[in-house]
């Protein structure tokens, strides 16, 4: 590339020359060199959420007539277009970087203003005619502009998991009312417990997702709050009065989000707490997506030679040398991503806790995580619902055998019998390998019906007995 196709910028460390055509600048380019792309690519959904906050800003600053005619057009135009994902660049700027966010905040400015500069008819780097710093980042910091961009990017990401999770939850549902006839063994420690049915067991995931849908809703409580206005450590310090309770209000008008600023900005710039507090929700529900995922994989064990009470949907060949084995990948894959959100929730918590003073330095550490447990969880809850609840089927006949076949379900009869008897039934069942229902049928504790009728759907979802003496 000859020097016909490269332009040269200048920053306080130097000058860089950068391909000519591109709408990043030097500061990106610094990034680039210091960085590489460690922890991959900066999240797509910062960047869009960046471009809504810059807009914001211009949109205030235009209103207060600091920014105006065709430049504040373009401006605004590019800051719309980052905001749709719709400009392309040809530089990827790491998610870990050191700055506090620095670096990705000027990529936004460079970007923003180098595609202003084309909608206006100039090339990228006419500076003198839209700037980065003095246009683009008119009023703002990084330390106000990097978290407000943050806390709208997972402000929308919670929506979508909390639909996710919300079908997730109905998927169940669907299931609880499908399998409500049929009755299995419940079983604790992983031993043989008392009789259920299937869709009690059904119903109980679909109440613990339910919960974390609740608990997800209200993420936006804890992240509305922004620090918009604030400039370097809250202060607003370089920034118009009237500009810092008007960037905020604009940004709550083009996100439709419930945003707020911060009463105490100075306190909004120095701690990250909120975003540890909803960390620890996304934990919470991790907590449940891996329990509920492990019963799933066991439930369908085998399936000739485990419980194989439930049939999951066959997805893929599960091995290249056992012919016909299939191995429930969606399950695994939702248990993978709960261990990876444990793991992200402490980097976040650790993170948190790292700030010093007026500003937490490893703040795209937590972006990073927090977007990147956000984006897994939707992918992992939607296949879940999708590809394997939905078309989960069960084995009624397995699920009775295993009943009928189990000593536990004597304790149907504990309370007729006493738990002393109870225990002589059972071990009488093994050491003469019969039914507890031959030994309660020879013994005459009960009849064939009242047998049927005890461990019946009924019955057993009747919530407790009924004492006919009382």
């Amino acid at each position: 590339m000859g020097n016909n196709d490269r332009r040269t910028e200048k920053d306080i460390v130097g000058s860089m020359n950068i391909p000519a055509e591109s709408l990043s600048g030097i500061h990106t380019g610094r990034a680039v060199e210091n960085f590489g792309l460690a922890g991959g690519a900066v999240n797509e959904r910062l960047l869009r959420a960046y471009g809504l906050v810059k807009l914001a800003c211009l949109q205030a600053n235009r209103e207060l007539g600091y920014l105006e005619g065709e430049k504040a057009a373009a401006i605004e135009q590019a800051c719309i277009e980052l905001s749709e994902g719709k400009i392309e660049v040809d530089v990827e700027l790491a998610g870990l970087q050191g700055g506090a966010g620095t670096s990705t905040n000027m990529y936004v400015n460079e970007v923003v203003a180098n595609r202003a500069l084309a909608i206006l008819g100039h090339k990228p780097g006419e500076y003198d005619v839209v700037s980065p710093l003095g246009d683009v980042n008119m009023h703002q910091s990084t330390n106000d502009t990097y978290p407000t961009a943050l806390r709208v990017a997972s402000m929308f990401a919670f929506a979508e998991l909390e639909q996710a999770v919300s079908e997730l939850a109905d998927e169940f549902q669907k299931k609880e009312k499908e399998f409500a006839g049929i009755v299995k063994l419940g079983r604790t420690q992983l031993q043989d417990a008392v009789p259920m049915t299937l869709g009690q067991e059904m119903g109980a995931y679909a109440e613990a997702f339910s919960k974390d849908r609740w608990r997800i809703y209200k993420c936006t409580e804890r992240l509305r709050v922004v620090n918009l206005g604030g400039t370097a450590i809250g202060t607003g310090l370089g920034a118009p009065q009237k500009y810092i309770f008007l960037a905020a209000e604009k940004l709550r008008q083009i996100t439709n989000l419930p945003l707020a600023r911060a009463e105490n900005l100075v306190q909004g710039t120095q701690n990250c707490d909120e975003f540890v507090e909803v960390s620890g929700i996304l934990k919470t529900m991790a907590a449940n997506l891996f329990k509920v995922s492990s019963d799933l994989r066991l439930l369908s064990s085998g399936p000739q030679a485990g419980l194989a009470e439930v049939k999951l949907p066959e997805r893929q060949a599960g091995s290249s040398i056992m012919p016909g084995k299939i191995n429930p990948v969606i399950a695994e894959l939702a248990g993978m991503v709960a261990i990876q959100a444990v793991s992200r929730d402490s980097a976040i918590t650790m993170a948190a806790m790292s700030g010093q003073m007026e500003l937490n330095a490893f703040m795209p550490l937590i972006a990073y995580n927090l977007l990147a447990m956000l984006d897994e969880m939707i992918v992992a809850t939607d296949k879940l619902a999708k590809l394997l609840v939905a078309d989960l089927k069960a084995d009624k006949e397995k699920c009775e055998e295993n009943v009928h076949s189990s000593t536990a379900v004597v304790t149907v009869f504990a309370n007729v019998i006493g738990y002393d008897k109870a225990s002589e039934i059972a071990k009488q069942a093994v050491s003469e390998n019969k039914s507890i229902k031959e030994l309660l049928l020879e013994k005459k504790i009960c009849t064939e019906e009242e047998y049927e009728y005890r461990t019946s759907p009924e019955a057993i979802l009747s919530l407790g007995f009924r004492d006919k003496r009382k």
